[in-house]
């Protein structure tokens, strides 16, 4: 019969497989962004996932399991999106507007993902694990603060003031 601390290593497989592929495509959005602006917050926000990683490989030490991801085809899915509008509106001054909200759908995965499984290690007893994905729950919030800032303020009133 499977436990709560089965599902919460394979919750965490999966994360640890989403963090390597959105570093990937974090690079890839920086580099195409129209705005330095949007390709700062890319940047950021990749070190920070290098940090995330870093984290979940502490979570798997202190459970006792090397780190590990297993396919997530939620975050495939969601960075195939990205990637869709990556080539549909690229040069256009709509790019940003579009980047910006694909990389929001993968911080909404994030945040779901990394609320689980805080609630989970909480509930298992481990104060350690559940400290550390916290850490990198509140980041995903802050990230995700930022894009939306960045999509008000900026690349949303571009996109809306270009002519038809």
């Amino acid at each position: 019969m499977k436990t709560l601390q089965d599902l919460f290593e394979d919750s965490l497989r999966d994360i640890y497989y989403a963090e390597g592929k959105i570093l990937d495509a974090l690079s890839t959005m920086a580099d195409a962004a129209a705005t330095e602006e949007t390709a700062k917050a890319f940047r950021l926000h990749r070190e920070q996932t290098e940090e995330h990683v870093r984290r979940l490989e502490q979570v798997f030490e202190l459970i006792g399991q090397p780190p590990k991801g297993k396919p997530c085809p939620a975050i495939d899915g969601t960075l195939r999106e990205g990637e869709e509008v990556l080539k549909a509106y690229a040069g256009s001054p709509s790019l940003d507007a579009g980047l910006i909200a694909a990389a929001q759908a993968v911080e909404h995965y994030e945040m779901a993902r990394y609320g689980t499984l805080v609630t989970w290690a909480g509930q298992l007893g481990m104060a350690d694990a559940a400290d550390l994905l916290d850490e990198t729950l509140h980041e995903e919030k802050l990230t995700d603060d930022l894009l939306t800032q960045l999509a008000e303020e900026i690349a949303n009133p571009e996109a809306a003031d270009t002519p038809e």
